[in-house]
């Protein structure tokens, strides 16, 4: 069996990764497209008691409940109006070796981009607006930097137990 050609590990890892910008108030966030399934209208959530403050409910996307996480809140922001902006982003992540799909808040989606690695610093352990856990990294975008989102840890191990237990608290 011959390797494809290009996919020497070498040149995929000086390609340029494709990322979904959006907002969170101002400031400017990505996350790799390979997590994302889809982007729907906000259209609002049903609210389920007793989850975290960041899970603001679920939506019923073609059938299945998804529960849907308020980025702001996650990362210890302001949650911003709802606006005719107002999106949600569908992830599906891995988690304990299955798909799992759950919806993230966001106040705008702007554009794919692409962002050469030589653009992207590592994450910064001090001084940063976001935790450096919940970042794969930082890219340097037209004289800017997009704070780059690890798709696999902005939902929390507290936030799956609860909703593990279907909302009862983590004992």
């Amino acid at each position: 069996m011959s390797a494809m050609p290009g996919s020497d590990p070498r040149q995929l890892a000086a390609a340029p990764g494709q990322y979904l910008t959006f907002l969170l108030g101002t400031e400017m966030f990505a996350i790799g497209i390979l997590a994302i399934k889809e982007i729907i209208e906000y259209n609002g959530v049903t609210p389920v008691p007793q989850m975290p403050p960041s899970i603001c409910g679920v939506i019923n996307l073609r059938g299945a409940a998804v529960p849907v996480l308020d980025l702001a809140r996650r990362l210890e922001r302001a949650p911003s109006p709802v606006t005719k902006r107002t999106c949600i982003i569908v992830l599906e992540i891995e988690r304990a070796g299955a798909a799992f799909v759950i919806g993230v808040l966001v106040d705008a989606v702007s554009a794919v981009i692409e962002i050469p690695a030589a653009d992207i610093e590592p994450a910064p352990t001090f001084g940063a607006a976001v935790r450096a856990e919940l970042l794969q990294g930082i890219g340097k975008v037209q004289e800017r930097f997009v704070l780059l989102l690890d798709a696999q840890h902005v939902v929390s191990a507290q936030e799956f137990a609860a909703l593990d237990d279907d909302g009862a608290a983590p004992p």
